[in-house]
């Protein structure tokens, strides 16, 4: 008999074996890996789950009614073939359960961790309970302490609301698919698939709000003034600034406005909105010296930044690195199995005195390229109280290094580890000290003034270097009543922005702000609007397919769209995992407000249909579109593919009008930009790759059609010797370059390219012919041909007769 442990992943199951082995884990092979070894004496046992390996589903088989609520747990593999390997490891779990006295989970402390290991308790082992594991990071000691201090129990907070949480999107997931497919089906008369998520349609909503507030933006004009100026040899630039009766009447004017965030509009004291007393500064200031009235400067403390939580690294890597959210979780969690960071699904930014601090910092100090930052921490902060935010976990605190030297890091996520690295360095940091300068110039009683901001004691930007962003300005040394010669005035007339868009880093932000889905789900949300194509670019852009999907869901289900009842439930999950309520009257409030929806959609399912089908059939066009068809000006180009063969490309809509065709690169995906496709070049530009590592690419490299280049054989454009009508013109397949009739399909001659030369006879595909079967043979004839088979004895009873 044995202690069976089991962790969500499994390189955290070697983990866990490695550092509670006496004397080193043996390892095993059922189906999948585990591990053998003893601790303090003890036998145990460690193998992994991969994930999830059990999922929600209907309660007696799938269908395509709705409302359904009854839901049940099955194995993934039952659900999903691509799931198939997740298989062995519930076999090898269920071999292993056999033997054992007592199980731990050891799964991700969070709430899908709970699930996960709530789930092989109950399906896979057919138990009731397990004792627990608590762990933020996967070093030797802290799995150690974890395992020596291990809960009696699951903690059944964060299970039940793990669970209800996975009931409540299978309800909005799978009854909202049916009710839009039905609906499809009922008002076009076709079969689509189409659907939304729980916290997708709100996120959606506020998104489309803002593109539709952007499109509106009536741009207000204003001017700023500019002097070239010359002081001491000193060539300076300065501004116009307005008086302050000027400053008080425009606050007057914005006291009403915010802006699109809700927050107060402040004055820019450099825009002049009145184009007419712009003219008057201008033309009194034209030719005029000024004369230096003022130079002040102030001193201020810039704040020592504070521990990541998940939501500000994602900010801060897309700042940096340009990541996007979810590559920048995927990276941390990687990381974090790697034992070099700690667990990074995390709201916390605290970093508790029980982490041993001093511990991670002499562990750091291990590593040449930290030694003079440990040194200077030390030096600044011996006792090592860090600067905190508000925000706190229970479960994990902000995600820290371990001190664990890193073996296996490609060069994108070293990029990560050395921003976590820098970051806890900075954090035992002093205030930086900043000061902003500033020159005032009267010019003819108009004033305009030179500022700058420079750094002038680092202190914790050397700790965070090179990740500061600070671009100090340095102001030329003059001194009051000096004359400043006018060289040039220089007046820019410029129009107001419209609402700035939100961006993958401040997304994420918004999303935390308006509670909309949780720390480990916000990156997915982003990325499932980008894939059903509602969303576009880093600058987060809403498609024509986003809009329209909104607009439908707004007028005809606004309840799904509604911030509140989402935000609703999320506040009482949150209830469930304390203990304030139960999963029972959530689901059963949830079931009760979808079937007001799925009422409401059932009675007008032909109608919302047909709009649903339109947007359906807008996605499968914006999908395919790349840009505007540069050589007819009318159609739009949009990849296709071949109808033989894996091989893509990007063609007319308007053909067979319009010919112009561009081979695509053999590439899983390849995607129009929404902007800019076309340069000033004519260059068309498109996006390539793999899905969620796009890299822009040139369609049309050599910048003209296929039918339009160059000669390059002297046969092309020769007279068709079949319909005589057409021209031969270069073509690309899949197998290479050929000649073909540009009268196609009418005329479908080709000549065929071999050894760079062109074999002039001309081939015309023949049409396929269906090939007859065989007339069947007459039965009386087979039984004459086929011997009767002779009959077996059944094996038990032929050893029966050997043994006698």
């Amino acid at each position: 008999m044995y202690e069976l442990i089991i962790s969500e992943k499994p390189q955290a199951a070697e983990k866990i074996a490695n550092a509670l082995a006496d004397k080193g884990a043996t390892k095993l092979r059922d189906k999948v890996n585990y591990f053998s070894l003893t601790h303090n004496g003890k036998q145990i046992r460690v193998c992994s789950a991969v994930g999830h390996l059990y999922g929600l589903g209907e309660k007696g088989g799938e269908s395509w009614k709705y409302p359904v609520f009854d839901t049940e747990w099955k194995p993934t593999y039952k659900m999903n073939k691509a799931a198939a390997y997740t298989k062995d490891y519930i076999d090898t779990i269920k071999m292993l359960g056999k033997e054992a006295s007592s199980v731990t989970v050891a799964a991700d402390f969070d709430i899908e961790g709970e699930v996960i290991g709530l789930n092989v308790v109950l399906h896979a082992l057919k138990l009731k309970d397990a004792e627990r594991m608590k762990f933020s990071t996967l070093t030797k000691n802290d799995l150690i302490k974890s395992y020596e201090n291990k809960l009696p129990t699951i903690v059944w907070g964060q299970a039940n609301a793990g669970v209800t949480r996975h009931n409540l999107d299978w309800y909005y997931g799978i009854n909202l698919s049916r009710a839009f497919t039905e609906s499809i089906k009922k008002g076009a008369g076709q079969f689509k698939v189409m659907s939304t998520g729980r916290v997708q349609a709100p996120a959606l909503h506020f998104l489309a709000e803002r593109e539709r507030k952007i499109a509106a933006f009536i741009p207000e004009k204003y001017s700023e003034i500019f002097m070239d100026g010359n002081c001491d040899n000193i060539d300076v630039n300065l501004h116009y600034e307005l008086s302050k009766d000027q400053i008080a009447e425009r606050k007057k004017i914005l006291a009403e406005k915010v802006d699109e965030d809700g927050k107060k509009v402040t004055v820019d004291k450099h825009k002049i909105f009145d184009s007419g007393f712009a003219d008057l500064v201008v033309s009194e200031t034209s030719g005029k010296d000024g004369k230096i009235t003022e130079i002040s400067s102030k001193k201020f403390n810039q704040a020592v930044p504070i521990p990541f939580d998940l939501t500000s690294l994602q900010m801060e890597a897309s700042t940096l690195f340009g990541y996007s959210p979810k590559r920048t979780i995927e990276i941390a969690q990687k990381l974090y199995i790697e034992g070099v960071t700690s667990y990074p699904r995390t709201s916390s930014q605290k970093l508790p005195s029980e982490l041993n601090l001093k511990n991670v910092l002499d562990q750091l100090n291990k590593q040449a390229k930290y030694k003079d930052f440990v040194s200077k921490v030390l030096e600044v902060n011996p006792e090592l109280k860090p600067n905190e935010g508000k925000k706190e976990d229970p479960a994990h605190p902000a995600i820290h290094p371990t001190g664990e030297i890193p073996k296996s890091l490609d060069p994108v996520e070293m990029k990560v580890y050395d921003l976590v690295v820098k970051r806890f360095f900075a954090v035992f940091g002093e205030p930086a000290v900043k000061e902003t300068n500033t020159i005032r110039v009267d010019v003819n009683t108009h004033q305009f003034i030179l500022s700058g901001t420079r750094t002038i004691i680092k202190n914790w930007h050397e700790l965070y270097a090179p990740y500061v962003k600070a671009k100090d300005v340095e102001l030329p040394v003059l001194t009051e009543g000096d004359t400043v010669i006018n060289k040039e005035i220089i007046r820019e007339d410029k129009e107001t922005n419209p609402p700035k868009r939100y961006t993958d880093a401040s997304i994420i932000k918004e999303l935390e702000k308006r509670n909309l889905g949780t720390k480990a789900t916000r990156a997915d949300i982003l990325e499932n609007l980008k894939k059903r194509a509602f969303i576009v670019d880093k600058s987060i852009k809403v498609t024509e397919l986003g809009l329209s999907m909104d607009e439908i869901l707004a007028r005809e289900v606004p309840m799904l769209v509604d911030e509140a009842l989402t935000r609703e439930f999320e506040e009482k999950m949150e209830d469930v995992r304390l203990g304030n309520t139960t999963p029972e009257k959530v689901l059963k409030e949830a079931r009760a407000k979808l079937e007001v929806v799925l009422a409401d959609i059932k009675s007008k399912e032909v109608e919302l249909g047909k709009q649903l089908a339109t947007a359906s059939k807008l996605a499968v066009f914006q999908a395919a579109k790349i840009a505007k068809c540069p050589s007819c000006e009318e159609g739009t180009l949009v990849l296709k593919k071949q109808r033989k063969g894996p091989q893509k490309f990007i063609a007319c809509d308007k053909y067979p009008d319009c010919k112009t065709i561009f081979s695509a690169p053999n590439v899983p995906v390849i995607k129009g930009l929404e902007e800019d496709a076309i340069d000033e070049n004519g260059k068309i530009w498109a996006l390539g790759g793999k899905e969620g590592r796009l890299t822009k690419f040139m369609v049309n490299p050599d910048k003209v059609a296929l039918e339009d280049q160059e000669k390059k054989y002297d046969e092309q454009n020769m007279t068709c010797p079949t319909c005589s009508e057409g021209q031969m013109i270069l073509r690309k397949s899949f197998y290479g370059e050929f000649l073909g009739c540009n009268n196609y399909p009418k005329c479908k001659t080709m000549m065929y390219i071999k050894g760079g030369k062109v074999d002039i006879t001309p081939v015309i595909p023949k049409p396929k012919v269906a090939k007859k079967k065989a007339p069947a043979k007459k039965k009386a004839d087979t039984d004459k041909k086929k011997p009767a088979a002779k009959k077996k004895a059944p094996a038990k009873k032929k050893k029966k007769e050997e043994e006698k």
